[in-house]
This record gives structure tokens, C-alpha cells and sequence, in this order.
């Protein structure tokens, strides 16, 4: 970075800050720790030979407690050492089975991973948004953006499944609704990725807006269908054809890589994810609004009834298990 020329190449040189700022985010920490144990040896050492009347015990009890929760944040980042787990995620929601109902679910889960990346500072970008009718969405797919968004993201990968009253029903009855999230790494251009163009079936058509000024009056966004695995990837964020166009053959490569590593290494076939069915006894994880308040995941029995919590965005506990999880069972 000290080099005269390192900025000659922007995007090269931004590349070279992320990565840099990637290990500085696990290496900083890690050194801080190792002398913050080391001063608490020396407070722990005080504090036993002033006795149990001293001070310096309680002192030395809450920056045990610190530590601990400290080297338990840590020892998660090390379980972010796949291949792609620092990279960008492309997550894309899918209302299941439940017609509006899952569509206003899908809605809600799209604000809740909006409500966690903004937490974390990450940033969140549509590509592709279909709305249903009535209400909430059909689907959505977003780039976050992020250090080990994919890694903590991919936590999420499954079909997840809400109960309430329905604000949809006259009667007050109580409905099950579903939608389904899928997650893949951002890859950069220089993974080895094989597209035949002979594949591809590309369909143009007219973006959706808010209307007036923002109507785009040309068949701007694309979908794209790669014919052999019949993974569609739309993206209309664009004005431009072409950056549409760009974008979704991205979010293409992204998908097939993931689905490509699946099939080459029968190891990597969690992260990969195979896609559930979009209903019921397929769920990762339950949301109960009635009769009773309760998330619970079905994966590690992680559960809480803060369940307003959980759909502002803390779902931290619930990646946390998973990752946990998944290190002891050898994935």
C-alpha cells in the first residue's frame, strides 16, 4: 500500500484494503486478548495475596467474565475459515405455501436480515424485488455486503415457518405461513466458473417502480435461466441493461459455483445447502406468535420467547448455535 503506484488500479487497490482489513479484524483482537490476559494474571495474582476481603477479587471476577465473552466472540471467527465465508452473500427470499399470508411472512423475514446487516454495518443492495398483489412480497433477492457475511449468513440457508393470527383473515383464525431463504457466496471473477452461452435462455422485460418519474419506459431488467440446473437469477436495480445484465450473470456464477462445490465435494454439501421444499416438515426454524411467543430452531433447539426481538433483527444466538453446531459435528 506504501508503493507510489498502488492506486493506479482502483479496483485492485480497494481489493488490497478489504483484504487487509479482513486480517486486521482477526489478528488485532487475538493480540489484544493475549495482553489482556496477561494483565489479569497479574490482577489475579494482587487480588490473591490481598485476600477475600480485597477489592481486587471482584475487580478480577468481572474481567474474568469480559475475557470469556471476549475469546467466545473469537473462537467463532475461527469457525469462518471456509473458502468463502468472509465474502459478500447473495441471499434470495421465496414466499412458500400460504398465498398472502407467506408473502407478508417472506416480507417480514426480508426486514428482519435487513434490520441484522444494518446492525452489523453491512450493506444491502436489491437486485431482483417481485411484490404480491395484496400484500408483502413474493421474492426478493439482495446483495449484503460485509466481512463474513456469507459465513454468518449462511446460518439462515432453509425453509422457515410462521404461526399467528392472520392479520388477513376476518374470522382471527390462526394460519401457518413459510418462505424459503437461499444464500450463496459472492465470488469474484477470477473463480473458474463454466457458463456455456448456449445454456442461458436471457428474457428482457420493464422493470417495476414507485412510479411517475421513476417508471422505466425500456425493457431494461433481465432474467436469466441457465436451462441445465434451472437456476433462474433476475435483477432489475439498473436502468441499464447491461449492468443488469452484469449483475445478474454474477449472482449466476455465484449460484452455480456453490451448486458446483456441492457436487464435487460431498464434505462442503451443508454449505452448499440442498434446496427444501417450501412448506411444511421442511422448516430449520419455527416462529410461534399464537397461542404463545417462541422462536425456536429445529436444528440445535436454540429457542427464545422474545420473538419482537428476533424479527428486529437479533438473531445472533440463533448463527451463533448454528456455527457452534456445525464445528462439532465436523462440517
Amino acid at each position: 500500500m506504501s508503493d507510489p503506484g498502488f492506486w493506479n488500479n482502483k479496483e485492485v487497490a480497494q481489493a488490497t484494503v478489504a483484504e487487509l482489513s479482513a486480517c486486521k479484524s482477526v489478528v488485532e483482537p487475538f493480540h489484544k486478548i493475549a495482553d489482556d490476559v496477561e494483565n489479569f494474571e497479574v490482577l489475579a495474582e494482587l487480588a490473591e495475596e490481598e485476600g477475600v476481603e480485597s477489592d481486587m477479587i471482584a475487580e478480577a471476577e468481572s474481567e474474568s467474565l469480559r475475557i470469556e465473552e471476549v475469546l467466545d466472540k473469537l473462537e467463532l471467527v475461527s469457525f469462518l475459515g471456509n473458502e468463502f465465508d468472509k465474502n459478500n452473500a447473495v441471499i434470495s427470499l421465496h414466499a412458500g405455501s400460504g398465498g398472502t399470508e407467506s408473502c407478508d411472512w417472506a416480507n417480514m423475514l426480508y426486514r428482519m436480515y435487513t434490520r441484522w446487516s444494518e446492525r452489523r454495518g453491512f450493506n444491502v443492495e436489491i437486485l431482483d424485488l417481485q411484490k404480491d398483489d395484496v400484500a408483502g412480497i413474493k421474492s426478493v433477492t439482495v446483495v449484503v455486503s460485509g466481512e463474513y457475511a456469507f459465513g454468518h449468513l449462511q446460518a439462515e440457508r432453509g425453509v422457515h415457518r410462521l404461526v399467528r393470527i392472520s392479520p388477513f383473515d376476518s374470522n382471527k383464525r390462526r394460519h401457518t405461513s413459510f418462505a424459503a431463504l437461499e444464500v450463496a457466496p459472492e465470488i469474484d471473477d477470477d473463480v473458474d466458473v463454466e457458463i456455456d452461452e448456449k445454456d442461458l435462455r436471457i428474457d428482457t422485460y420493464r422493470s417495476s417502480g414507485a412510479g411517475g418519474q421513476h417508471v422505466n419506459v425500456t425493457d431494461s431488467a433481465i432474467r436469466i435461466t441457465h436451462q441445465p440446473t434451472g437456476i433462474v437469477v433476475t435483477c432489475q436495480n439498473e436502468r441499464s441493461q447491461h449492468k443488469n445484465r452484469s449483475t445478474a450473470m454474477k449472482v449466476l456464477r455465484s449460484k452455480l459455483y456453490q451448486r458446483q462445490r456441492a457436487e464435487l465435494d460431498q464434505q462442503q454439501k451443508d454449505a452448499a445447502g440442498p434446496k427444501e421444499d417450501n412448506a411444511w416438515g421442511s422448516q430449520i426454524r419455527s416462529y410461534v406468535l399464537h397461542p404463545y411467543q417462541m422462536v425456536k430452531d429445529l436444528r440445535t433447539e436454540e429457542e427464545t420467547s422474545n420473538t419482537a426481538a428476533v424479527l428486529d433483527g437479533d438473531i445472533d444466538k440463533f448463527i451463533e448455535a448454528w456455527l457452534r453446531s456445525s464445528r462439532e459435528n465436523g462440517r
